[in-house]
């Protein structure tokens, strides 16, 4: 326990605390949050352009958090969360207005 706190307290504890690399990742996990509270909303609200933008926007963030130097695994795991909600929403989307969907919806 005595380490753990130790460990708490360092200088370089406090200075990732206060940075970019942690508070940038924690802010973003509002997106992903986001995405994934949708997922039981009518998918007709979805925007296919914007669910791509935000495919494209994680995927190309996923690789930067991993060459960025020292690496930001929290980055990673936030746009990894939101890759696999948007992809999510893209398929009800395609569902709905591309697949028949929308159809069935109308039939009931």
């Amino acid at each position: 326990m005595n380490r753990i706190m130790k460990a708490l307290s360092s200088k370089e504890t406090r200075d990732y605390f206060m940075s970019t690399h942690f508070w940038g990742p924690v802010a973003n996990w509002g997106i992903p949050i986001a995405a994934i509270a949708d997922i039981n909303r009518d998918p007709n609200f979805i925007s296919g352009k914007m669910t791509v933008a935000l495919c494209l926007y994680s995927a190309m963030f996923m690789r930067f958090s991993l060459r960025v130097q020292p690496r930001n695994l929290l980055l990673f795991a936030c746009h990894f969360t939101n890759e696999g909600a948007q992809l999510t929403q893209l398929y009800r989307f395609m569902n709905y207005h591309y697949l028949g969907g929308k159809k069935d919806e109308e039939k009931e």
